[in-house]
Parts: structure tokens; C-alpha cells; sequence
């Protein structure tokens, strides 16, 4: 039988649902309303961003009295360079206020879609070397990742719709063609530039894809990337450039892993059954 298309409304937005394979399918209707979140949408935000600050806080609080003036989010690689040289007197004698605070503003960005991780990803390798440092940016990377999934399965719907109408449709389309095999198609995404890392953070729980796959592919997808940014980070005097890290060879070897993750997909459905 056909399923007939069916409106829902909130009170923050106006969009069109059908129902496909039984999931909620967004379509790229306009919205009504000129600010998306209503008031307790805006509170629940405001009170994670609250969070956040107070874990600030509490690490500024435990270091000793100093000018801390260079503590600011690095834009360029000069600010880096800055932060790295100032952060590396602290390292050593204050190593958990330091990793503290690093993952804090890490997951604060990601959750909150901050641009600028690729910073903190070299300022990780070049304060704790390769293998602490991937450890570091995978840990925080999937934290934030995590965290941005469920503040946008609160709050999200409204906002991706506004933002990304017709990404969210095609994201919505090849999630429902993949069901059988969405955790390679997931670690695929997460390996490949195909759809940007912090769309799929947002949408992910918008089209029903389920947080254990999520993780997963998170967790495992962003290791590569991860190590191409945390090596160029220890040698980061000689980098001229964010468009240095990745050069043909490295974008290639991360599409052919992308590609040999969705193989197995591929394979099996032509496999007669």
C-alpha cells in the first residue's frame, strides 16, 4: 500500500515528512519561522554552553598566577605557533590541566560546529608527539562528535532544515539505500571529504542513524586524518600552510581507504542470494 505524505508542525518550524521504510524522510521545504528554536531549545543550548565554561574556569583556576593573554582559539598558524610556545613551559609540571582543558575546548568546538580543529589537531602532535597525539584528537574528536549528536537530536532538526535542506535530503536518501551496510557506508564518510565531518555530526540523528554505528565510525574513520595532522604538528616550523597537510598523495590514500570500507557493501549486494 502507498504511504500517503504527512505535515508536521512545531512550534519553532514548518516542514514536509513522508514516511520511507519507516523513517521520518525530511524534504527541503521552506521554513516559517525566521528563528528556528524556541526558548527552551535556546536553553538546553545555553546550558551546555554554561557547562562548558565552568570546566573552563575550573582549570584556570589550578594554574598558577601568570599572563595567560595568549590563551585564545588559533586561526593561523602564527596563533599557533604563539600557543604552542606558551603551552610548552605547562606541559610538564601542569600535564592534566593542560590535557584537561585541551579536550574541553576541543568538544566545545565540536559540538558547537567551531571551525578551527585542524589547529588543535597540530597543537597536539606538537605538544605530546604522534601517538599520545592521535590518541588525544581521536578521544576529543569522538567526544565532540558524540556530544553534537545529542544536542542535535534535541535541538537539531530545526536548524539542519534551515541550513542544509538539500544536503539533509540526499544525506536522508543514501542512509535509507544503506541500511545493511550504513556502518561502512558511515566509516566511508568519515574517511573521505564527501559530506563535511560537522554535517554529519548534526544530521546523523536527524535520519535515524544509530548512535552505536555512529561511534564506531567515528571512533575508527578518523584515525587517518587524524595521524596526517598530528605528524605534520611535530614538525610544525616547517609548515607553510593548512593546505600543506594535504597533498594529492594524502587525499588519495584516504579516498582508497574510504573506498576498500564500503567494498564489502558492495560486494555482497551483487552476490546473488
Amino acid at each position: 500500500m502507498k504511504q500517503q505524505p504527512f505535515q508536521t508542525t512545531s512550534s519553532s518550524s514548518v516542514m514536509k515528512t513522508v514516511d520511507y521504510n519507516g523513517d521520518n524522510k525530511v524534504s527541503s521545504s521552506s521554513l516559517l519561522s525566521k528563528f528556528p528554536l524556541t526558548f527552551w531549545e535556546m536553553a538546553c543550548a545555553s546550558g551546555v554552553v554554561l557547562s562548558f565554561a565552568i570546566g573552563l574556569l575550573g582549570v584556570y583556576l589550578t594554574l598558577p598566577d601568570s599572563d595567560y593573554s595568549f590563551l585564545k582559539l588559533p586561526r593561523t598558524l602564527e596563533d599557533l605557533h604563539i600557543l604552542r610556545d606558551n603551552l610548552e613551559r605547562y606541559t610538564s609540571d601542569y600535564t592534566v590541566q593542560v590535557l584537561v582543558g585541551y579536550c574541553t575546548v576541543y568538544i566545545f568546538m565540536q559540538t558547537f560546529m567551531i571551525p578551527g580543529t585542524v589547529f588543535m589537531s597540530l597543537l597536539a602532535g606538537s605538544l605530546f608527539g604522534i601517538l599520545r597525539g592521535v590518541t588525544l584528537v581521536v578521544f576529543a574528536a569522538t567526544a565532540g562528535a558524540s556530544s553534537c549528536y545529542f544536542l542535535s537530536n534535541l535541538i537539531g532538526r530545526p536548524l539542519i532544515t534551515c541550513l542544509w535542506p538539500d544536503k539533509l535530503v540526499f544525506f536522508q536518501d543514501q542512509v535509507a539505500k544503506r541500511r545493511e551496510g550504513l556502518l561502512n557506508y558511515m566509516l566511508f564518510l568519515r574517511l573521505t571529504p564527501t559530506l563535511p565531518n560537522m554535517f554529519i555530526n548534526v544530521a546523523s540523528p536527524i535520519v535515524n542513524v544509530p548512535y552505536h554505528i555512529f561511534l564506531l565510525a567515528t571512533c575508527i574513520g578518523l584515525i587517518p586524518a587524524a595521524y596526517v595532522t598530528v605528524k605534520a604538528g611535530i614538525t610544525l616550523g616547517e609548515l607553510q600552510s593548512i593546505g600543506d597537510l594535504y597533498d594529492i598523495t594524502s587525499i588519495g590514500t584516504l579516498f582508497l581507504i574510504g573506498l576498500a570500507s564500503v567494498t564489502p557493501t558492495l560486494i555482497s549486494k551483487k552476490m546473488p542470494s
